[in-house]
């Protein structure tokens, strides 16, 4: 029993062939909530896309490209990991520039995989060129190219609309029971998420080894307990940025997102012998660019049970490290001896209920009105800034629309100042809240 991930599409190619300006235009359609949560990473080389409702992830590597790379070699590597990692691949050329001997290497590794692959030549703007550049490119011996101006947006929607015949139309989810808990283990390898998993379900469902990434991609598990459902979903390590060839790692990074998508709760672990790292607070970013629930298992306390010095130096130093996230729970456990691991489930059960709350109307617009009250929104453009109503939108997080006469007036300190009024009147203290501010429509208003 599985629950299925969005397609992962990558974008592989010789350095600028223009994979990001791809990338742009394709994520311009995406429906994302931009985070202005201080701390949230803002790596931009992964987005969530859906293309006439058809969901998928999009990867550009461009991000691991090095301007001095003069051989090949670095080009074969992230064309083997696009190869191994990702559902389908595009793989642009440069019409402009023409076939190079790397084109055609790429091509013959491309050529024996059993994914599909579209082999596209960028920076062809017309009928004409594409009469002119194409031809160089039949000699690679592919059914298909894709000409395109991904800069002017030539060819772009029938590349589009064939991406769609290999794309699912919804992400399915097999035979869970109704109101299943989905809950995601994250973290950096090594850190004792399939062991945790293994603790919660009392047997050893899943290899548990001491060589980091023996989890290579999400293995799901569903569970039973008293009356509730929850599904399991332990996810391949996060590994650190370093190297080029540690940023190889980012299709892995996408496997572990991918299960992000799909999950109520991002339980992320930190090995509490280690400490909080800076990779530990992208990966806690990540579950808040996603909008996630999430509670922080501080793991392997066992290692520190006795020594209260280090105890308080970590809880002090997570503190600090995730001063962004106020509202999730912190747990102290340890996989190995079970420590800590019954409290997991109440505080579950407190999360999952207060990231599917719904609250009346009525008693949102009288919270927005003493909070307005207590503290009046600032002048914007020699104008008071007017609050007229406020209604939720949506759950999982639970999101408010605040109608206003200036929203981009409203600072974000001011939007904060909303969000914990709302937090607090609502009894919302464990996950994230999102306040989003929209313009009153104006019947009969003429178009300028």
């Amino acid at each position: 029993m599985t629950t299925e991930s969005p397609t992962l599409v990558a974008l592989i190619g010789r350095p600028n062939v223009g994979k990001s300006t791809l990338f742009n235009r394709m994520t311009r359609r995406r429906d994302a909530i931009v985070d202005p949560t201080p701390g949230v990473t803002r790596d931009r080389h992964y987005a969530r896309i859906t293309w006439e409702e058809h969901p998928f992830v999009l990867v550009d590597t461009g991000g691991i490209d090095d301007e001095d790379d003069t051989i090949t070699g670095h080009i074969r590597e992230q064309a083997s990991r696009a190869i191994d990692e990702a559902d389908l691949v595009l793989f642009l050329m440069d019409g402009r520039q023409g076939l190079t001997p790397s084109d055609a290497e790429i091509v013959d590794m491309l050529r024996r995989t059993e994914k599909k692959v579209f082999f596209v030549v960028n920076k062809i703007d017309s009928p004409e060129l594409e009469l002119e550049l194409l031809s160089p490119f039949w000699e690679l011996g592919v059914d298909k190219l894709w000409p395109l101006s991904a800069d002017h947006g030539y060819g772009y929607r029938s590349l589009m609309d064939g991406l769609v015949e290999y794309l699912e139309k919804t992400e399915v989810s097999l035979d869970l029971p109704e109101d299943t808990i989905k809950l995601a283990f994250l973290g950096r390898p090594n850190v004792g998420k399939s062991s945790m998993i293994n603790r919660i379900i009392g047997e050893e469902r899943m290899v548990v080894s001491d060589i980091a990434g023996t989890t290579r991609d999400a293995v799901d598990t569903l569970l039973s307990r008293d009356k509730y459902n929850y599904l399991l979903i332990d996810t391949a390590g996060i590994r650190r940025k370093g190297k080029t060839r540690d940023k190889l790692e980012k299709f892995s990074i996408l496997k572990a997102l991918g299960s992000l998508a799909r999950c109520d709760i991002a339980l992320v672990l930190i090995d509490a012998e280690e400490g909080i790292t800076e990779q530990d607070t992208k990966i806690i970013g990540y579950t808040q660019e996603q909008g996630r629930a999430i509670i922080l298992l501080i793991n392997k306390w066992d290692l520190i049970k006795d020594d209260l010095k280090r105890q308080k130096w970590l809880m002090q130093e997570i503190e600090l490290a995730t001063n962004f996230i106020p509202f999730a729970p912190v747990l102290k456990v340890s996989a190995k001896t079970g420590y800590g691991v019954k409290r997991l489930f109440p505080e579950i059960g407190k999360v999952y209920r207060q990231f599917h709350a719904r609250f009346p109307t009525a008693a949102l617009n009288q919270l927005l009105a003493d909070a307005v009250a207590h503290h009046s929104p600032p002048m914007y453009r020699g104008r008071r800034l007017k609050l007229y109503y406020t209604a939720q939108i949506k759950t999982a997080p639970p999101t408010f629309a605040v109608v206003a006469n200036a929203p981009k007036g409203i600072h974000f300190s001011y939007q904060r100042y909303l969000t914990n009024r709302f937090r607090e009147g609502l009894g919302l203290d464990r996950i994230p809240v999102r306040v989003v501010f929209k313009e009153r429509s104006r019947k009969g208003q003429k178009k300028k």
